[in-house]
């Protein structure tokens, strides 16, 4: 039976970190804000948006919602995203997507100041984390990942590691992520030749491709330490979550696994935090 990475234990040891930087702010008459930019009210955004306020009130940061109708226009929203961004109690800037066809996406994203992009919506914010520059926000699943990885000691220097995935969101910050630390890594997808075999091969595998259950017995090996980031529907079971890792056949093979839910996902709004009073401490910085 494999060693469960939960993730609670990660999100609390950094929300305890948090509390502290966010106390020595406010003594310096200073509280980290996020800005919150929605349009409309799906429901998997006002989820997030939950546990996003849970975990700021939890260290005490503060927060405020923006919240935009689903037909705003794109000069309103322009307008919009440049006056939170030109607010100056607002540290850090989640928005959610993707946001409504009507609007120009791409166009919207540039227009979140770097300084302020704490969940990496802007081409600026991933050249930083694709630069190796340290000031620049990966976006937070990845970061989730790194953070899960760490405070379970988990070597990766020199490791062999296969992310399976090439998404701008997950699978390759993730990759830089890992060279940062000296990993060699190994990005794969569903057009990679032998895909199982390239999997088993991995001391770690990051399983991001989004398709329920598709690494099963045949994509790892004893040993291996199992990062499942995805987070689907459960075709057979209906109303319940999983992985892209069929956990139950994989388990009972590798030395460590990230649950699902549980794992990864329950520490991205805890990275989300630590981001934004990241930003704070870099924005007041004497």
């Amino acid at each position: 039976m494999a060693d469960a990475l939960k993730g609670k234990a990660v999100a609390d040891a950094m929300k305890e970190d948090l509390n502290k930087r966010v106390e020595a702010l406010k003594s310096k008459g200073i509280t980290p804000k996020l800005g919150i930019v929605r349009v409309g009210a799906r429901a998997d955004d006002l989820f997030y948006e939950g546990g996003a306020k849970k975990t700021c009130d939890s260290i005490g940061m503060a927060y405020e919602v923006f919240e935009y109708p689903t037909d705003i226009t794109q000069e309103d929203f322009e307008k919009a995203i440049l006056d939170v961004g030109a607010n100056k109690e607002i540290n850090g800037i989640l928005m959610f997507a993707p946001l409504p066809k009507t609007l120009d996406e791409k166009k919207i994203r540039s227009l979140i100041p770097v300084e302020k992009d704490v969940d990496c919506m802007s081409l600026g914010s991933a050249g930083k984390v694709f630069a190796d520059e340290e000031t620049g926000f990966p976006p937070c699943t990845p970061t989730a990942c790194m953070d899960i990885l760490k405070h379970y000691q988990i070597p990766l220097k020199g490791k062999k590691v296969v992310v399976v995935g090439r998404s701008l969101v997950v699978g390759k910050p993730v990759a830089m992520l890992l060279l940062r630390e000296h990993a060699t890594v190994t990005i794969c997808h569903s057009r990679t030749e032998n895909l199982p075999g390239v999997c088993a091969e991995a001391d770690i595998l990051v399983a991001a491709i989004g398709r329920a259950k598709m690494i099963n017995s045949t994509f790892v090996k004893p040993g291996q330490i199992v990062i499942d980031v995805g987070i689907n529907a459960d075709p057979d079971n209906e109303g319940k979550y999983c992985g892209d890792v069929d956990f139950a056949s994989v388990e009972p093979i590798v030395e460590k696994i990230t649950p699902v839910p549980g794992g990864v996902g329950s520490v991205t709004t805890a990275v989300l935090c630590k981001h934004t009073v990241m930003a704070c401490e870099l924005q007041n910085q004497s």
